[in-house]
């Protein structure tokens, strides 16, 4: 960017040298000057921006819609290029079907985001697994959360632990404060289904059903006498929306269900291994309080990808070919069933598109027969697919959510967004402007 912006400006001042002969006195014909001048600079600060997915850039602005600037050192790639940072929902393309016969993004410990400041006094120490807001997560188009809630200063906090408790220097936030952020999205998005995955250490008597009702979210919950007992279907998105049943809650503890109507996690999905057995090649091991992942018994399927241990700096490379491998294992696992929901850390690194392009050949194959969700074709027959060209991955704008500016962000240089030298190109044309008057 900076090197466009040494050209541009060069070429700017010679195109002022070349008006100078077309002005009397400096009183010429200024506003058809102006005017030339505005749309040449309105060109060069829209096209610079359209760079596609894995074209090389200097920074976000760069990139067109959904896309970043990064890189991916650990697979040799180590010159910024755009990446895919926003998914496509599937319901923008194939609306009403049951909802279990979709596959959503889920960020794995939604809430451990690098650089979250400390609110204990103590400086954390503890791994994390994300790089950017909640809020962000549900604009970029993750649709789970997986979060790890305890008690802890006479309130419920979101929390890493040692031996089921939480300290002062694993605590992140309190737990309403994200569910605040799922509270502002739902009602800001009124088509959006969210799921939350509870990791629960929560003991106090009706701890979930207060905090959850403190936070908005009641109004949107999902009953849990509607939901499928046998591994039945599950109601269309379209009826779900209808009737406001727009926030799916699971538990770890199966006692909640009894005492406050939540949802127990393995009652209603099957799952895999989480961490490292979880991203072995060729083998998808159930989680031992799972059924089997070819169980029928159960309506919905979450895949874990991601290892014991994250490491930002080895996401992209996960994220990669051998993501998509996992995802054909696992669904050869469960009986040639396709997941539900995709569970990862650091969700927007890769060496391209990820988990974005992963989950759109999930749902093309299970929505339509597709090799992607962007070959569908509402109304036409299963298998009958658009043509797309294989270099057409940068996701389209289908849904407000989808279409949102500005959210796809990452911690480090060299793939936060950055508008500074955009804003100078601009900046500096508009001086020119100012000269001629």
């Amino acid at each position: 960017m900076l090197a466009c912006f040494a050209k541009y400006h060069c070429r700017s001042m010679n195109f002022i040298r070349a008006l100078k002969p077309f002005t009397v006195n400096g009183n010429g014909n200024k506003p058809f000057l102006l005017l030339l001048l505005a749309f040449i600079t309105f060109t060069a600060c829209s096209t610079l921006s359209n760079s596609q997915l894995l074209h090389s850039c200097t920074s976000a602005t760069d990139c067109g819609p959904g896309l970043y600037c990064g890189n991916c050192p650990s697979l040799g790639k180590t010159q910024p290029f755009c990446i895919r940072g926003q998914a496509i929902m599937p319901t923008s393309i194939i609306n009403g079907l049951p909802f279990n016969k979709y596959t959503w993004l889920v960020t794995h410990n939604a809430f451990s985001i690098v650089d979250a400041p400390s609110l204990t006094g103590t400086q954390r120490i503890t791994f994390y697994n994300q790089e950017d807001t909640v809020t962000n997560q549900l604009r970029n188009g993750v649709r789970g959360l997986m979060l790890d809630m305890y008690d802890f200063e006479d309130d419920i906090w979101l929390c890493h632990s040692f031996h089921g408790q939480c300290y002062n220097f694993t605590a992140f936030e309190p737990v309403i404060d994200t569910l605040k952020e799922v509270e502002a999205f739902l009602n800001a998005n009124p088509t959006e289904i969210v799921t939350i995955i509870i990791e629960d250490y929560v003991h106090v008597p009706k701890g979930l059903t207060k905090v959850f009702t403190n936070a908005g979210l009641d109004k949107y919950w999902f009953p849990l006498s509607k939901m499928p007992k046998k591994g039945e279907e599950w109601p269309t998105v379209t009826d779900m929306i209808k009737a406001n049943h727009r926030l799916l809650v699971f538990t770890s503890d199966s006692s909640k269900e009894a005492t406050e109507g939540i949802a127990y996690q393995w009652k209603h999905m099957v799952e895999n291994e989480s961490g490292d057995p979880g991203v072995v090649p060729g083998s998808c091991p159930n989680r031992k309080e799972s059924k089997p992942l070819n169980s029928r018994s159960a309506s919905l399927f979450l895949q874990n990808y991601f290892p014991t241990i994250p490491d930002q700096n080895q996401a992209c490379k996960e994220h990669s070919v051998s993501l998509l491998d996992m995802v054909n294992t696992c669904y050869k696992a469960a009986g040639n069933v396709m997941p539900n929901f995709l569970a990862v850390n650091f969700y927007m690194r890769s060496d391209g598109g990820g988990v974005f392009d992963a989950l759109d050949r999930m749902n093309g194959q299970t929505l339509c027969g597709c090799s992607t969700v962007t070959a569908c074709q509402a109304g036409a027959s299963f298998g009958s697919c658009k043509d797309i060209p294989t270099s057409n991955t940068t996701p389209a704008t289908t849904s407000p959510a989808g279409s949102f500016s500005g959210s796809v962000q990452l911690t480090g240089a060299a793939s936060t967004i950055q508008l500074s030298s955009l804003m100078a190109l601009c900046l500096h044309s508009m001086c020119i402007m100012l000269l001629l008057l």
